[in-house]
């Protein structure tokens, strides 16, 4: 029950930049906006397809006449061979994930606070800053990936932006994503030459207050790497939970590419 908990959570934060289509076999998620957006353009699929090949044609067709490249983000990766063959048949490029779930233990540690440091929430008078730290993270894909998405969910009622100042430089942003009772950590980012100096401790541990204090029940991280898995764990936030996905595409780079360039 744990994963199709996670991924309802994932499907409502994913619906708040794209467009959700369901299908006999799980979902497609477009936005024409967003062409170059894995997250908002791509086919979901958790269960095992009856007929693979189907499957892998309509997704295909429906990407192509948007001119958006077709891709796959794929669950329970050990069911899905028939899918995985056939994709591969079709020349789809194909990588896998293993996809680490932390929930925080709703404790706060105690850390030093920097006197110079300032946390406020993001606005209109300094989003453009918050913007320029999440474009310029290589690992998010860069400004054409990020740029719009991020502008949706800054005005998305469900999202709250903050951002760290060191010595008044705008340095460090991360957002709550609420849904219900629970809520997630995303966008956290930090400015490559302020890495090192634990600021991200300090935003963490000021949203766990502002979660606390509106009363979520569960507040959940996805880490994109086992070193910044590391970096949570140190602030409460407990491994739960490891998801194998794969990702199936037949253009364009991969998102480890992406991540590692």
């Amino acid at each position: 029950m744990l994963v199709e908990d996670i991924l309802k959570l994932d499907f409502a934060f994913i619906e708040t930049f794209t467009n959700r289509i369901d299908t006999t076999w799980g979902a497609i998620f477009c936005n024409e906006n967003q062409p170059v957006h894995y997250d908002s353009n791509h086919a979901h699929i958790s269960e095992p397809a009856v007929d693979p090949r189907l499957v892998i044609d309509e997704v295909i067709n429906y990407y192509k006449a948007k001119n958006i490249i077709p891709r796959f983000y794929i669950y329970h990766v050990e069911q899905q061979q028939h899918l995985l063959s056939e994709l591969k048949n079709k020349g789809f490029n194909y990588e896998e994930f293993l996809n680490s779930v932390q929930l925080w233990n709703n404790r706060i540690i105690e850390i030093e606070q920097n006197p110079n440091t300032v946390i406020e929430k993001v606005t209109e008078e300094n989003v453009q800053e918050a913007l320029e730290i999440e474009c310029s993270i290589k690992e998010f894909g860069g400004k054409n990936a990020v740029e719009k998405v991020f502008l949706e969910q800054f005005h998305h009622p469900a999202f709250t932006h903050y951002l760290l100042r060191y010595n008044n430089k705008a340095c460090s942003t991360a957002c709550i994503f609420e849904h219900g009772n629970q809520s997630r950590m995303e966008s956290v980012a930090t400015l490559e030459e302020y890495r090192g100096k634990r600021l991200i401790g300090e935003l963490i541990q000021f949203i766990q207050n502002e979660v606390k204090n509106r009363g979520i029940e569960q507040f959940w991280v996805f880490p994109i790497n086992e070193s910044v898995e590391k970096v949570y764990q140190r602030y409460g936030f407990q491994t739960i939970t490891t998801l194998k996905t794969g990702h199936a595409y037949i253009g364009g780079k991969g998102i480890k590419e992406i991540q590692t360039r």
